[in-house]
């Protein structure tokens, strides 16, 4: 079992555990600086090794709370992650306390550390957290949506395509959804989510969480999509959307059709409608995506429709 020394945080005078040989996971202030905790600050006073994502980062947010950081700085992040772990973890393993920080809010979420926890499981050396701030739930508390039961997906996807894909495999999900994306593709975000989740889905966007300019704006996709154009919104954002309806889970779960039932589909719509083929293609493709949210191709549901007609 790691032993403990006792530290005095100069900020606070709490005493704080400062565990050694172990790995120490700390959330540190993703905006506003005062939340960061007494622990956090005794542990950076006194952790034998720093490992942070931006050295530069965590030496300003030494300075603001004004704390000096006397082990061993080293960078730690997703580049490095894999190679550096082992190493840190040798230094565990003599007993010291290695500290992993990330530039705002808990490591391993969206951010370095996993590789490490996984491989201290993996040599049976102990991790523990010194949790704080977290956007994820910071965002979700915010929003009056419900909180009994929520999903985390990351950063949507940057591509058009890929985010659809996503959206459409979430488009059934009874959870709250909660999401983080960048200023600069928010507009794009918001088409998507409309054009999958529909107008009148509630939700919530939020942004500079914790900071001076917080802001959450709160209605329907329809009006948070609008306010998105009408007033682009900066800095961090997260994105919190309604979980669906019973009705709109079952509606979103189609039967899951081969290529050659979406080929008969085709052709009967193409008939039935009078429309082109491979607009009928495009039709039912759209209509039938696979459980995962993917579209079969549409040049094999042609090739079935051209088998189709010369039989």
């Amino acid at each position: 079992m790691a032993s403990v020394d006792v530290a005095m945080s100069t900020e606070s005078g709490i005493a704080v555990n400062i565990p050694s040989g172990t790995v120490v996971l700390a959330a540190t202030p993703i905006g506003n600086t005062a939340d960061a905790s007494s622990r956090l600050i005794a542990l950076l006073e006194r952790a034998d090794i720093v490992a942070a994502e931006d050295t530069r980062r965590l030496f300003d947010l030494a300075n603001r709370l004004g704390v000096h950081v006397s082990g061993k700085v080293v960078a730690y992040h997703d580049h490095n992650e894999r190679d550096k772990s082992d190493g840190l973890l040798d230094a565990v393993e003599t007993g010291a306390t290695v500290l992993v920080v990330s530039d705002a809010g808990m490591p391993t979420i969206n951010d370095p550390g996993l590789a490490i926890v996984r491989r201290a499981i993996e040599r049976g050396l102990p991790v523990t957290c010194a949790p704080g701030p977290s956007a994820v739930l910071d965002a979700l508390a915010l929003s009056g949506l419900p909180t009994d039961r929520f999903c985390y997906e990351g950063f949507l996807p940057r591509k058009h395509s890929e985010r659809l894909q996503h959206l459409r495999a979430l488009r059934g999900e009874r959870r709250t959804i909660v999401w983080y994306e960048a200023p600069h593709r928010i507009a794009e975000a918001m088409d998507d989510i409309e054009q999958v989740f529909g107008a009148t889905r509630k939700m919530a966007l939020c942004r500079e969480l914790t900071k001076d300019y917080e802001e959450v704006r709160r209605g329907t996709v329809g009006e948070i999509r609008q306010s998105v154009v009408d007033t682009p919104p900066r800095g961090e954002i997260v994105l919190v959307v309604d979980g669906a309806s019973r009705e709109e889970a079952e509606q979103a779960a189609p039967e899951s059709l081969g290529v050659e039932e979406l080929a008969a589909l085709a052709i009967e719509r193409s008939a039935h409608d009078g429309v082109r083929i491979k607009d009928a293609i495009a039709q039912v493709v759209q209509e039938h995506p696979r459980a995962d949210g993917s579209l079969v191709h549409r040049k094999e549901v042609y090739s079935a429709v051209l088998a189709a007609k010369e039989e």
